[in-house]
């Protein structure tokens, strides 16, 4: 009998791996392994019940082989699943990288209309400024080309009086001084 019994255990555990028979898969082996015993010893008129396993020591070398072998398994999976968190983190960098790519681009085309609408605005008043009184204009064109001309702190600018500059302060009343204003010294008279 127990030569029965070892040949089915070599034949049946042959078959399964050490996961499946350290997992809940052991009582289907059991069965397996009985009903292969009982069939065997039927003609010797054995009735063959139950067949458990109450230790189970394997030689070194298949010791050694089944923990590099478990070892190997581990590893592998080790592996796959860092390689399974790699890919997710890229997708994650992916997704966030071509989010910022949009979130950009939209706020760069809404500053862009910002902007526009902002030149336009500043155009139309300059425009309305211009039409309003042409001559106080240009003279505040010119203060705002002076001031860019003269924004250094060590700048020096020195204007002929009869320059083209100067015609604003000639008269009174925003008259240039070769509009006919009134000449210096004198108070101009007020009319009713």
């Amino acid at each position: 009998l127990a030569a029965l019994v070892t040949g089915s255990l070599r034949r049946v555990l042959g078959s399964v791996t050490l996961n499946d028979i350290l997992s809940n898969k052991r009582a289907a082996i059991m069965v397996q392994i009985r009903d292969d015993v009982a069939e065997q010893a039927k003609p010797f008129g054995i009735e063959v019940v139950d067949v458990r396993l109450r230790r189970a020591d394997l030689p070194e070398e298949n010791s050694q082989a089944i923990y590099a072998r478990m070892q190997s398994e581990r590893e592998q999976q080790a592996r796959q699943y860092r390689g399974e968190g790699a890919e997710a983190a890229q997708n994650v960098r992916a997704n966030a990288e071509r989010e910022r790519t949009v979130i950009l681009a939209e706020a760069q085309r809404d500053a862009q209309r910002v902007r526009g609408d902002g030149d336009g605005q500043s155009i139309k008043i300059y425009a309305d400024a211009f039409n309003q009184d042409k001559e106080f204009f240009a003279f505040y064109r010119s203060l705002q080309a002076y001031r860019e001309g003269l924004n250094g702190k060590d700048t020096s600018f020195v204007l002929s009086p009869e320059g083209n500059f100067f015609r604003f302060f000639g008269g009174w009343a925003g008259e240039g001084a070769a509009a006919g204003g009134t000449p210096s010294g004198s108070a101009p008279r007020a009319t009713r």
